[in-house]
Order: C-alpha cells, then structure tokens, then sequence
C-alpha cells in the first residue's frame, strides 16, 4: 500500500490570494455572498485558477454487503445492495437521476454481494468477496481485502480527469459499520451516535447498539486507521476513504456525502490530516450520528434538507451550488468594469 504515503498536492495560495482581491473588486460588498465567496476562493486554491470551474463533474458509487447484516441490524433484506445495484444500471437511483441532472459521469464499483450479479452495463465489477467478514465475531477484512478496497478506490478517482469528484455508498448494514468507526475516530458513546439506518423502529436501533458496542470490546482500542479499517469497516467504506486520499494527492476537489462518507473522509484525514484541504462537505445528514461528526469537520457543510439517503444523492444536490459560487465569482462585473462607485475611504 505504498501509494498510501504519497504526498498530499499542496493548494496554490497563489491563486486563492488572487480569487480573494477579486472578491473584494467585484459589485458588492465585501462578503455580501457569504459562503458562495469561500467556495470560490477555496476551489480557486484547489484548481490553481483565480476563475475555477466545475464542468466535468464524476460520481462513483461503491456497494458491497456486510456480514454483520446476519445480526439483523438493518430493516432491509442483504439482497437490496444487488438490487439496488441493478437499479442504478438502469438508471432509476436518485444518484442515477441526479447525475444526469448535473451531466456527470456516474460509475458504480460492485465491490461484493451475497446475491451474485450478472454483467451490467455502467457497472465495474471488482469482487472481493460476497461480503465483508461479521464484524461482531472477527476483522471485517483481512490485510490484502482492505489493500484491494483501497486501490479500488484510488482506481475510480484516476480512471478519468474531473473537476470534482463525487463518492457514493450503497450496501445494507454499512450504518453499523459506520457507527462503530465513528464510535472509535470521536471517542463517543455508541448510544450517541446509533440511528435508524434504513429505517429501523427503537428495538431494532437498541440491537444495533448492543451490536456495535459488542464489536467495539472485541477488537480493543488501537485507533490506527488502517487496523479501524480493517475491523470495522466494509469493502465500500475502504474504497471511500482510498478514494478521498487519491483525490488529495491528484489534486481533485472532493465534495463528501453524509453519514458514512464522511466516516470514509475523517478516516483518510486520520491517514494524512493534509486530505482535509480537498474536502468540502455537501450536508447534513438526518442520521443521529452526524451531529457529532459534523463537530470533527475541518469545514461547515452546506446544506441541511433532512438526507440520508445516501448514494451521493446529498452531494449531487450541491453541485449547483458550487457552479453558481464559481460562476459568479467569474461573470460579475468589477466596480471599474461597471463603473460604479466603491465603498467611501
């Protein structure tokens, strides 16, 4: 896993200190446009451009099942995760319709399902196995399963250029895993950080727990992110957090989904804390835990409309919003170009 320790690209202070005077030549105020300005200031350092731009946008969507599924810690059958997959190929996902919203190339990662998957068309098959180990019982992934998540992550970050790059998850059980791995980055209660999921009623969210913090006294305290990983992880949350860390080091802009995204990115952040100057954070996720998580971040995410659906779907929904901050960063007009007075000395 040497590429692990590559370094992270460094941002073009340049180019952001050159996006901030234009901020300040253009016709109004001075921090009028709130956060739009430190979206374009930051995508400017991160593009290398006073002026960035978002017009190729890539989505990749990683499923995988979970062994700690035959706990009954999810409302839904294992069988969804290779449905849902099929669903997507077909292009009836949310993320499916966002994406072609948006223009942006979407590819799904079948990264292991207990339900066998024939050739689909948008589909890239690298199968590590029918599902991740029960994480309550043993690791989630031996050594060389998490390296091949991870490199699985890196490969769909570098298959293409883009201006932004999207990550998505789909896989029944993977809020458990992503609770427990909360539980472990925030040093936090599981209680405080267990929700419903896909939908579990309170008795099905108290087994979820007891679950969790089961697994938690099993496999100790060590809080390396590779050993957490491998624990208590799953093929898809692995390849998220390669795929965060690859986007740092090619110098990609990264806009994290919810709940278990953002699990994925503090985790590549625990591997290189330089990985936080890549990651914007598209919203709030209704999952309980995300209250905590959001404490942890190293910026605000932009919006709050009560998601966790997952997918990518709450990142896609941002994309206007960095295009606009972008656009109107580029196209206002200066106080000279419009000849209008500036502010009084």
């Amino acid at each position: 896993m040497s590429w692990l320790e590559q370094a992270v690209k460094p941002l073009d202070r340049t180019a952001e200190r050159a996006a901030q005077e234009r901020q300040q030549q253009l016709t109004k105020p001075a921090g009028a446009l709130g956060v739009l300005e430190q979206l374009a200031i930051r995508l400017a350092g991160m593009q290398g451009r006073v002026c960035p731009r978002l017009e190729s946008v890539s989505i990749a969507v990683f499923a995988a099942d979970h062994g700690v599924a035959a706990e009954g810690v999810s409302a839904y059958p294992q069988a969804v995760t290779a449905e849902m997959i099929r669903n997507f190929a077909r292009g009836g996902a949310a993320i499916s319709v966002a994406a072609r919203a948006l223009g942006a190339e979407l590819s799904v990662w079948n990264l292991g399902t207990v339900v066998a998957l024939e050739t689909l068309p948008g589909v890239e098959s690298r199968i590590i196995a029918p599902q991740s180990s029960n994480l309550l019982h043993e690791p989630a992934m031996t050594g060389a399963q998490l390296q091949q998540a991870l490199d699985t992550g890196r490969e769909a970050v570098l298959r293409s250029p883009t201006d932004l790059f999207i990550g998505g998850e789909m896989g029944i059980g993977n809020t458990t895993a992503a609770t427990a791995l909360a539980a472990m980055l925030l040093e936090q209660p599981v209680k405080e950080l267990v929700g419903p999921g896909t939908g579990l009623d309170s008795t099905g969210m108290a087994l979820k727990c007891q679950v969790i913090e089961q697994a938690l006294e099993r496999h100790g305290n060590s809080r390396a992110p590779l050993m957490l990983l491998a624990s208590l992880g799953g093929f898809e949350v692995a390849a998220l957090t390669g795929a965060y860390l690859a986007c740092a080091q090619a110098g990609i802009p990264a806009l994290v989904d919810g709940f278990i995204c953002t699990v994925a990115a503090l985790l590549s952040c625990r591997l290189n804390p330089a990985v936080a100057d890549w990651l914007l954070f598209s919203h709030h996720s209704a999952e309980p835990g995300y209250r905590l998580l959001s404490q942890a971040l190293p910026s605000a995410p932009l919006l709050d409309m009560g998601l966790r659906l997952g997918e990518g779907s709450g990142a896609a929904l941002a994309v206007p919003l960095l295009r606009m901050a972008c656009q109107l960063h580029a196209e206002m007009a200066t106080f000279a170009e419009a000849a209008v007075s500036e502010k009084g000395s």
